[in-house]
């Protein structure tokens, strides 16, 4: 069952990013971007917790998923003040 919801969750996460992404390119809002950028740093970050957890168990990649979410929130963090300023 754990696998499931990794799998599921590193897909809705990329299904976010995708149409972020492709709201993005019809509208050219800065902020949909940014918000792309950072689901997309997420979906990585989900896969990188499945691969930790399920297909690597004996190899440890807490930090690498740390900083793969840590980097993501950081660009939507920098989208978010970017456009308040503008």
């Amino acid at each position: 069952m754990e696998p499931a919801v990794y799998i599921l969750g590193t897909l809705t996460c990329l299904a976010c990013a995708v149409l972020l992404f492709r709201a993005y390119f019809r509208t050219k809002m800065r902020l949909l971007l940014w918000s792309g950028i950072c689901f997309s740093g997420l979906s990585v970050s989900n896969a990188l917790v499945f691969l930790d957890l399920i297909i690597l168990p004996e190899t440890d990649l807490y930090l690498w998923r740390l900083a793969t979410a840590a980097a993501s929130m950081t660009f939507i963090l920098y989208g978010l003040i970017w456009e308040k300023q503008r």
